[in-house]
C-alpha cells in the first residue's frame, strides 16, 4: 500500500472514531431525549380528568366483556360472570375455555372461539352454535348489529359477515390488506359503521354494513394521537355519542377520536391504567368507562374538580361528558 493512501485512510478512520465519540458524548449529556410534538403526555406530567369510583373481581383474568341493560358480563377461561354495573355479583354459568370474545344484546348472549360462535339465552342456557366458514379460521373479535354480526378472522385476514342466525354473507377485504400481528384485530359498530382495527398499519378503518371501505385513519408514532409499536391499536370501543376510544398495549393508554377519525385527547396513560404493558379492555356505560385488567374491572368517572386543576385553559373538552 502506497503512502498517500495509508494517510487518507487514516483520516477516514480517525473522522469515523471521532464523529462516534462526539455522537456517544451527545447521548450521555442528552440522556437519550427525544423531542416530541407539544401535546405529547409522556414529556410531561398527565392527570386524568377520570377518577376511579369502584371496582371489583371477577373470579380469574377477565378475557373480554361487555355490558348491556345495566349488566355487565365478564368472559373468562371457562365461565361467565355476571355482575349489576355496581359490581355486585349476580350468577356465573360455564362455558369453553378457549372463548375469544363476548357480545350481548336484550335477547341473547354470543361468544366468540378461534372457529365458531355460541348462542346463549340471558339466563346463561346454551341455545346454539355454528362454526366458522372456514377450516382456516382464527376468530378475533366479533360486533352486533340489528341485523348482522360481524368477525374478525386473524388467520385469513378478514372480517366475515353473518346474519344473526348464523348464515354466511360475505367477507370484507381491506383495500389496504389487513395486517394482524398479536390477534389485535378489534371490531365495534356505531350507527351501522363498522370500525376495525389494521393493527399493523396502525390504523382504524370504516366500513359500511355492506363490506364497502370508507375511510381510514392513524398513523405510526409514540405521540399523542399516534400509534406505537408492532400492532395498535388493540382494542376499540364507542361511547354514548359516536366517540371511538382505543386502547394500546407496550405503553398502555386510552385515547378518544372523533367520529370522523379526528384525535381529540388522551384519557389514560399507562401510570393510571395501574402499570404492565398489557392493553386495557373498555366499555362506556352513561358516563362511565369501564376498563377490565386481569381480574379487575375499575369504573371511572368524569371529575369536573380534576378538569378544572389540570387542564383549565386547554380548550379541551371531556368526550363523554354529557351538556
Amino acid at each position: 500500500m502506497n503512502k498517500s493512501l495509508k494517510i487518507i485512510l487514516n483520516i477516514f478512520l480517525f473522522l469515523l472514531i471521532a464523529g462516534f465519540g462526539a455522537y456517544m458524548i451527545y447521548s450521555v449529556l442528552s440522556g437519550g431525549r427525544t423531542t416530541l410534538p407539544d401535546n405529547d403526555h409522556q414529556g410531561g406530567t398527565f392527570t386524568s380528568p377520570y377518577k376511579k369510583v369502584n371496582s371489583f373481581e371477577a373470579a380469574s383474568n377477565i378475557i373480554s366483556f361487555d355490558i348491556s341493560e345495566h349488566a355487565v358480563y365478564a368472559a373468562q377461561s371457562g365461565q361467565v360472570s355476571v355482575y349489576d354495573t355496581s359490581g355486585k355479583h349476580r350468577y356465573d354459568f360455564d362455558i369453553n375455555a378457549n372463548v375469544r370474545d363476548i357480545a350481548v344484546d336484550n335477547q341473547a348472549i354470543y361468544l366468540l372461539y378461534p372457529t365458531g360462535i355460541a348462542v346463549y339465552t340471558l339466563d346463561g342456557e346454551k341455545t346454539g352454535e355454528w362454526e366458522a366458514c372456514s377450516e382456516r379460521s382464527d376468530y378475533c373479535a366479533f360486533t352486533l348489529t340489528s341485523a348482522y354480526i360481524f368477525v374478525t378472522d386473524a388467520a385469513n385476514k378478514h372480517i366475515c359477515q353473518y346474519d344473526r342466525e348464523g348464515g354466511f354473507i360475505r367477507f370484507i377485504n381491506s383495500p389496504q390488506g389487513f395486517i394482524i400481528p398479536s390477534y389485535s384485530f378489534d371490531i365495534i359498530s356505531i350507527n351501522d359503521i363498522l370500525y376495525c382495527s389494521n393493527s399493523g398499519r396502525h390504523c382504524i378503518e370504516s366500513y359500511t354494513l355492506d363490506g364497502t371501505f370508507i375511510a381510514s385513519f392513524g398513523i405510526p408514532g409514540t405521540q399523542a394521537g399516534a400509534f406505537a409499536g408492532c400492532c395498535n391499536p388493540v382494542y376499540l370501543a364507542k361511547s354514548y355519542d359516536g366517540n371511538i376510544l382505543t386502547s394500546e398495549k407496550g405503553n398502555p393508554r386510552i385515547s378518544c377520536y372523533g367520529k370522523e377519525g379526528t384525535f381529540r385527547t388522551v384519557l389514560f396513560d399507562a401510570k393510571t391504567l395501574g402499570g404492565g404493558t398489557t392493553a386495557c379492555k373498555i366499555h362506556i356505560s352513561e358516563e362511565d368507562i369501564y376498563i377490565a385488567n386481569k381480574k379487575t374491572i375499575s369504573v371511572f368517572r368524569f371529575d369536573p374538580t380534576i378538569m378544572e386543576q389540570s387542564c383549565a385553559g386547554c380548550g379541551i373538552e371531556c368526550p363523554l361528558r354529557k351538556d
